[in-house]
């Protein structure tokens, strides 16, 4: 066996292959190696008509162009004789499928794809023996999904943002970063170990296996989306239905009985009236009578059936209302559980097991658990039940456990969802639990009164499942005719309520009801909506929308209801499920979905001040926001400060608007001005007493002057205007202009030990003088207590850093002579280096033994002029709209 590391790990053995001694290659993607975008001459906001978005067409770019997946994917493959996939088996993974096929150049004919819902060695071993071919049509469902999502939401995005962006003032309009978060890494490990125990013998014949590693990547701006407006306008409706509620008064009649020793409220069988007179009437009727007489004892045996098998949705749903996990959340951790080969493929919409289920080898895992071992252990000695009928839409098993696992390995989040999943598994296969009814009748003044009592005979699946349980309710013995005094009689008074916000697990109902998104991807849309601050979580995990959220609604809904309903999505996804099932064709479904779209655009966009009217009853105008701070320096008139997200500074007379880091607090630095645009400088400072503080030109953060800036930023232009993109910038400690004295030229001492970034010295940190890194948070705190630190424009001739001058306090002054000046490097110079302390960082040393960095690595050149590089936008792939 041999591993080496490329773009991802590769694992070599030996083994058999279709009855032959075969080389294994086993390596991994990292999600799709393609995602879908528009060409580069659509990429400019500015130079883009949306509506010409519909009709363009779309390139498939490689998803993580730094780490060259594709061109590792096609030498792995060199000298292979046939593929072996093993992706997801769901229709992400058989895209994911032909996008290796393409990467490594493959004949189909010599690709094969294995099945599976489980990473152990029985059901490795088990697909290994049946494999089949990539399914065409499955694959092309994806695309067609990633198309029609890709251009609807990019050009209502696009529109939609260009045209709201920075006209109110108090309107949070936030941005989503792009953050990958990497899972199935150990899918590759385990598969690859099950396959090096099972296959021994060596021979001429190669492999490769591919296994897939998911990446999930988000991506906003003031968005719309296919799927995430239809599930925003299911919290508004229900916003809508609560401010619109008019409560009414009710009542209801209930006499009490003292019998045997119990007390027993009765319950009316007209339940509660609205009309208080009607209801003092019949209060008047019982209270004559007096007595209440038994006319009808009645006792049934009843029964709670055990779950069905446990599937994606209902997992979220328990996971949101009981565990306190969100969806997104809860996906991941099934995710990693599922990687770790704890529980089965947790993506599934089936809730019935296969006939060739073996139960009793699943149970056996769980025997000798501490927690439910005694109960397993019960189970198969008595022998366990069939589990009830599900639904079986021929995707994966119900959501199972593999192996037992205690609470410490997996720590308290997994092993909650751990837990559950064994505790439903089980209940699955258990007897159902079964209870006495006893339901007794009584009459009075004409009117009918009942109660009920519970007696459970058999606590069935309820003995795993506890919160499921039936609670004893004890009744006294009754005779038929018998007649009894009531001890009181009271007219109970209450009011309608409306109903409460919607509860994620309420509102994943509504979207596994209406067809809004997959199993896999309803989470992902929840979790949209609520970064993008159109909804807020609150307590018992309710969805409550912000004024943001509520005015876009409300907006879709006065200009085309279409566009925030779930019907148009439904039944997308109603033609997407044909293709995968070979029952319609790919282009013309695209065509028609997009089609009927762009109509629906160009509808919007003719309509859009309706929208607008009602943003500017919610929203106040940017001309009426903010308070005055600095000087705009082309006319010379103060800005105004807007500190609601994103943070920026707007002038009312040049009508232009400068985005700020989006924390910190910002204040004026001192009145200086930028020499290359005049505008006054700020100083942005972090919270926290080891915050960093750093000037900022709100021009140059804005629009970059040196080209190439980006690289260091880590960023690209991707604003409608093609600047740099809110929460993003070039501040000074960035600036390479040669004489600016706030410039990295100009305050830059040295190298960060750190990062690529450069230690510049932060002017206000006075008496705690420090120097922070431009890129990370490396800090590095120099001579306590000094009166003066600056920077000169001497270099240290061993390491190249700025020499620092350093004017000591009277009374605490290191130097022998009693002097207070001093100069020198800080690396280099035994004095100022002994005083010298480093956080955040693994460590400072001296540069000079091993050559250097000097101030910034030398990329002071690398910058050209104020000129205007090319825009280029992000990549708005909504894969996961």
């Amino acid at each position: 066996m041999f591993t080496r590391r490329v773009s991802t790990e590769v694992h070599e053995f030996d083994g058999v292959f279709f009855g032959s001694p075969a080389q294994f290659k086993v390596t991994s993607v990292i999600g799709h190696v393609f995602s879908v975008d528009f060409p580069p001459k659509y990429q400019d906001w500015a130079a883009t008509d949306p509506l010409d978005l519909f009709e363009a067409q779309i390139v498939k770019n490689e998803s993580n162009p730094k780490a060259h997946i594709c061109r590792h994917l096609n030498q792995e493959a060199r000298g292979c004789r046939y593929l072996v996939l093993w992706l997801d088996c769901d229709r992400e993974g058989e895209n994911i499928c032909f996008e290796v096929i393409q990467s490594t150049g493959f004949n189909i004919k010599d690709t094969y794809r294995a099945r599976f819902s489980a990473v152990t060695e029985k059901d490795v071993m088990k697909a290994l023996d049946n494999l089949s071919t990539p399914n065409r049509d499955e694959a092309l469902a994806v695309d067609a999904r990633q198309e029609i999502d890709l251009k609807v939401g990019v050009a209502f995005t696009r529109y939609q943002t260009s045209y709201f962006q920075g006209k109110y003032g108090n309107l949070d309009s936030r941005v989503i970063s792009c953050v990958p978060t990497l899972f199935c890494i150990l899918l590759l490990l385990v598969i690859y170990l099950v396959l090096l125990r099972a296959l021994l013998k060596a021979s001429k014949v190669e492999a490769l296996t591919i296994m897939d590693c998911d990446i999930l990547l988000v991506a906003a701006y003031f968005s719309y989306g296919p799927c995430q407006t239809p599930t925003l306008g299911f919290c508004v409706q229900r916003y809508l239905q609560i401010n619109t509620f008019k409560p009414e008064k009710f009542w209801s009649l209930h006499p009490y009985i003292i019998f045997q020793g119990y007390e027993i409220q009765l319950e009316w069988q007209r339940g509660r009236l609205f009309d208080k007179t009607v209801a003092m009437m019949f209060q008047k009727l019982v209270a004559e009578d007096g007595f209440l007489e038994v006319t009808e004892i009645s006792e049934k045996q009843e029964t709670k059936g055990r779950p069905v098998g446990l599937n994606t949705v209902n997992l979220l749903k328990v996971a949101s209302s009981a565990l306190g996990f969100g969806p997104h959340m809860a996906m991941q951790i099934a995710e990693r559980l599922y990687t770790q080969g704890y529980i089965s493929y947790p993506r599934t919409e089936s809730t019935a097991y296969p006939p060739s289920f073996d139960f009793r080898g699943t149970l056996s895992a769980q025997a000798n658990s501490p927690t439910w071992g005694s109960y397993v252990q019960g189970l198969l000695a008595n022998g366990y039940h069939k589990p009830r009928s599900g639904t079986d839409v021929g995707d994966h098993p119900p959501i199972t456990p593999m192996k037992s696992v205690t609470e410490d390995t997996l720590g308290s989040d997994a092993w909650k969802l751990y837990q559950y999943i064994c505790q439903h598994f089980i209940g699955t296969v258990s007897p159902d639990c079964k209870y006495l009814r006893r339901k007794v009748e009584f009459s009075i003044g004409g009117e009918s009164f009942h109660c009920t009592g519970h007696q459970v005979i058999a606590k069935g699946f309820t003995a795993i499942m506890p919160w499921l349980a039936i609670n004893d309710k004890n009744i006294p013995s009754f005779t038929k005719g018998q007649k009894i005094e009531v001890s009181k009689l009271e007219l109970y008074e209450g009011t309608t309520s409306p109903p409460d916000y919607l509860t994620e697990s309420e509102l994943i109902s509504l979207m596994e009801k209406h067809g809004i998104g997959t199993d896999a991807s309803i989470p992902v849309h929840i979790n949209n909506i609520c970064e993008r601050n159109y909804v807020q979580v609150q307590a018992s995990r309710r969805l409550v929308p912000t004024t943001l959220g509520i005015t876009l609604v409300r907006g879709y809904q006065s200009i085309d209801p279409d566009l925030c309903l779930p019907d148009i999505r439904s039944f997308i996804e109603q033609q997407i499920t044909l293709i995968a099932k070979g029952q319609a064709d790919h282009h013309c479904v695209v065509q028609h979905v997009i089609q009927q779209f762009k109509q629906k655009f160009s509808y919007f966009v003719k309509k859009i001040e309706d929208m607008d009217a009602l943003f500017e009853a919610q929203f106040s105008a940017l001309t009426d926001s903010g308070r005055a701070m600095s000087k705009c320096g082309k006319c010379l008139r103060y800005m105004k400060y807007i500190s609601a997200q994103p943070t920026r500074l707007y002038c009312g007379t040049c009508e232009e608007v400068y985005y700020l880091p989006p924390m910190g607090t910002i204040k004026l630095y001192k009145e200086l001005s930028c020499p290359l645009d005049n505008f006054e400088l700020l100083v942005c400072s972090m919270p926290g007493p080891e915050g960093k503080a750093f000037p900022l030109c709100p021009y140059c953060y804005s629009n970059p002057p040196f080209e190439g800036i980006e690289s260091l930023i880590n960023t690209v232009k991707n604003g409608p205007s093609g600047k740099i993109g809110k929460g993003a910038g070039m501040p000074c400690t960035l600036c390479p202009h040669p004489t600016c004295p706030n410039s990295l030229v100009s305050q830059g001492v040295c190298a960060c030990p750190e990062c690529s970034g450069t230690l510049v010295l932060d002017p206000l940190s006075a008496p705690k003088w420090r120097l922070c890194c431009n890129k990370c948070n490396c800090l590095v705190f120099l001579a306590q207590g000094a009166h003066r630190i600056s920077t000169t424009k001497e270099r240290c001739p061993e390491c190249d850093s700025s020499v620092v001058e350093v004017d000591f306090n009277k009374k605490t002054t290191p130097l022998e002579d009693g002097s207070t000046l001093h100069r020198g490097c800080i690396l280099c110079d035994e004095l100022l280096h002994s005083l010298v302390e480093m956080k955040h960082g693994r460590g400072f040393r001296r540069m000079g033994s091993r050559g250097g960095r000097g101030r910034g690595g030398g990329r002071r050149g690398g910058y050209r002029g104020r000129g205007r590089g090319k825009m280029v936008d992000p990549k708005m792939s909504f894969r996961d709209f």
